[in-house]
C-alpha cells in the first residue's frame, strides 16, 4: 500500500489546465440536500470510507459500502487527475477480544485471519483495494496525540484512567445527525459511570487490564475508544480538511457525529469532511438482518450461490440510499440479467476498444450515483448490441469497466456452475450439512429442516441413507 505523511503536500492542479468536468451531484447528509461537488483541490480528490472490525465473516450487508463506494471512486478517477482512496481496518475492539478470549486463540491471529477473509471477499466483488488501508493498532501514536489536543484545547477530560470526549464543550454536537440535547440525554445509556460529567460524554481513551490489548499513554496502559480511531487516521493520511467521508446510515450517530466533534475540536476552523454520504442497510427478505431470525447471510455463502460479479449487481440495481431487500431469488435474477449483457458482448469477440463512456451513463452516476439508470442504459447497449452493433459492444465494455462489470471473457462466464467458486461452493454446502447433522442429533429438527429447506432454494437437494448425507444439484 502507498502511504502519504501526516501532512501531505500537494501541488495545486492549476484552473486553466483542467479539462471540462461533469458536474457530479451528491446528496451530502450533512446539509441534507443535493449539492454539486467542489472538491477543495480539483487536482487531488481525497475519501474516507468507514472499514470494517475484523472479528468474523463478513455478511452481505458488509458489502454493500464496499461496492458502493467502489463505484464512486471509479467515477471520480474517470474525472478527476487524482483521487486517494482511505479506507481503514479497526483490529482491536472490545468485540475482538471477546471473540479471541472465546475461540481461545491470540487477538493477533483472530485479527490476521478475519482481515485476509475480508480482503478475499471483497476482491471476488471485484472491489479495488483502497490507496491506503491503515490499521488502529499502527496508530497508536497518532490516536494520542489527537485526544492531547483534545484536553490542550478543553474539551476533553480525564477521570479513573479514562479520558472521555465532554460533549458540553462543543455547543455544535448533535447538529449533523439532528439530534436535540433531550434526544442526545434519552439516547444515554441509563447506567452512567460515575466519573462521566454528562451522560453523552463519550469514551476516548479507556485503561486496559493485563489480558487485554494496551499501549502506555499519558494517562496510563490503556487502548482507544472506537471513534477517536478515524479521526485520527483521517488527519494522518487526508489532513484536517478533505472532500468526501462514507459509509452505512448507522453510522450517522453516534459514530460520525463523534467523529466530526473530535476533529472539529482538535482543530479549530477545520471543516472536517464537506460531503458526508451514506448509503441504507440493507434487509434479507424483507427483515432485518439478525442470527436469531436465521436469516444472517455471510457474504461467504452468496459467493458460494452465484459469482462475485452476480453478487455485486445485485448491490448496484438498488440505489444506494434505498433500502436493498437481498433475497436468494434476487441474486438468481441479477445472474440471469449479466448472462444477457455477457451473451450481447459474446456476439462481439472483435468489437473495437473504446475507453468512450456513453453521455447518458456518465449524467445518471453524476446524479447522486444513480446506477440504477446506469444500468438502465446498459441495458439499452446490450439491445443494440444484440441487434448487431459492434460499437454498442465496446460502450458496454467501457461501461462496465466504470460499475466494476465484465471483469470476465463470455466464455469464461458460461462456465459451469454458473462462474461461482466451486471450492467454495463445496466448502460451504459441507459445512451445513454438519450443522444439520448436529441439529438432528441434538433433536432441533425446526434448525435442519431450515438448512434443509435454505439449500433446497439454492438447487442443493440432500439425501439421507444409512450411510451419511450427500448432496446434488436439482
Amino acid at each position: 500500500m502507498a502511504h502519504l505523511s501526516a501532512d501531505p503536500v500537494d501541488i495545486p492542479w492549476p484552473a486553466a489546465e483542467m479539462p471540462d468536468m461533469t458536474e457530479i451531484r451528491l446528496h451530502n447528509t450533512k446539509s441534507r440536500h443535493r449539492e454539486v461537488f467542489t472538491p477543495i483541490d480539483p487536482g487531488h480528490v481525497k475519501l474516507y470510507v468507514c472499514g470494517p472490525t475484523v472479528y468474523d465473516h463478513a455478511h452481505i450487508g458488509n458489502a454493500r459500502p464496499v461496492v458502493v463506494f467502489d463505484v464512486l471512486v471509479r467515477l471520480l478517477r474517470h474525472l478527476y487527475p487524482r483521487v486517494t482512496y482511505v479506507r481503514n481496518i479497526t483490529d482491536v475492539e472490545d468485540k475482538i477480544n471477546a471473540r479471541a478470549h472465546e475461540a481461545g486463540e491470540s487477538i493477533a491471529a483472530l485479527t490476521a485471519r478475519t482481515t485476509a477473509w475480508y480482503h478475499r471477499d471483497m476482491a471476488a466483488l471485484f472491489a479495488a483495494p483502497p490507496d491506503i488501508e491503515p490499521l488502529v493498532t499502527t496508530h497508536i501514536d497518532d490516536i494520542i496525540a489527537l485526544i492531547t489536543r483534545l484536553i490542550a484545547n478543553n474539551h476533553a477530560y480525564e477521570a479513573e484512567g479514562h479520558v472521555l470526549f465532554a460533549v458540553a464543550s462543543d455547543p455544535a454536537y448533535g447538529a449533523f445527525s439532528g439530534r436535540n440535547p433531550e434526544e442526545l440525554l434519552a439516547g444515554a445509556r441509563v447506567d452512567v459511570a460515575a466519573y462521566k460529567r454528562d451522560p453523552g460524554d463519550f469514551v476516548l481513551w479507556k485503561p486496559s487490564s493485563g489480558d487485554l490489548p494496551g499501549w502506555d499513554s499519558p494517562w496510563g496502559r490503556g487502548r482507544p475508544g472506537w471513534h477517536i480511531e478515524c479521526s485520527a487516521m483521517i488527519w494522518k493520511h487526508l489532513g484536517e480538511n478533505f472532500d468526501i467521508h462514507g459509509g452505512g446510515d448507522d453510522l450517522i450517530f453516534p459514530h460520525h457525529e463523534n467523529e466530526i466533534a473530535q476533529s472539529t475540536c482538535a482543530f479549530p476552523g477545520s471543516g472536517f469532511a464537506n460531503y458526508w454520504m451514506h448509503n441504507r442497510m440493507l434487509l434479507v427478505n424483507g427483515e432485518k438482518m439478525s442470527k436469531s431470525l436465521g436469516n444472517f447471510i455471510t457474504l461467504e455463502q452468496a459467493l458460494a450461490h452465484a459469482p462475485g460479479e452476480a453478487v455485486r449487481f445485485l448491490l448496484l440495481k438498488t440505489h444506494y440510499r434505498s433500502t436493498l431487500d437481498f433475497t436468494w431469488a434476487g441474486l438468481d435474477d441479477a445472474k440471469r440479467e449479466l448472462d444477457r449483457f455477457y451473451r450481447a458482448l459474446q456476439k462481439h469477440p472483435d468489437a473495437p476498444a473504446t475507453t468512450e463512456i456513453p453521455p447518458v451513463v456518465l449524467d445518471r452516476l453524476a446524479d447522486d450515483l444513480n446506477t440504477p439508470g446506469a444500468i438502465a442504459a446498459l441495458h439499452g447497449l446490450a439491445d443494440a448490441a444484440l441487434g448487431g452493433d459492434p460499437l454498442a459492444a465496446s460502450k458496454m465494455q467501457a461501461t462496465g469497466a466504470l460499475l466494476g462489470l465484465f471483469n470476465v471473457s463470455p466464455a469464461a462466464w458460461f462456465q459451469a456452475p454458473a462462474g461461482a467458486d466451486t471450492d467454495r461452493i463445496a466448502a460451504t454446502i459441507d459445512q451445513l450439512i454438519a450443522e444439520r447433522i448436529a441439529a438432528r442429533r441434538a433433536k432441533n429438527f425446526a434448525r435442519a429442516d431450515e438448512i434443509r429447506a435454505e439449500l433446497a432454494a439454492r438447487s442443493i437437494i440432500l439425501e439421507d441413507s444409512a450411510g451419511g448425507t450427500t448432496w446434488r444439484r436439482a
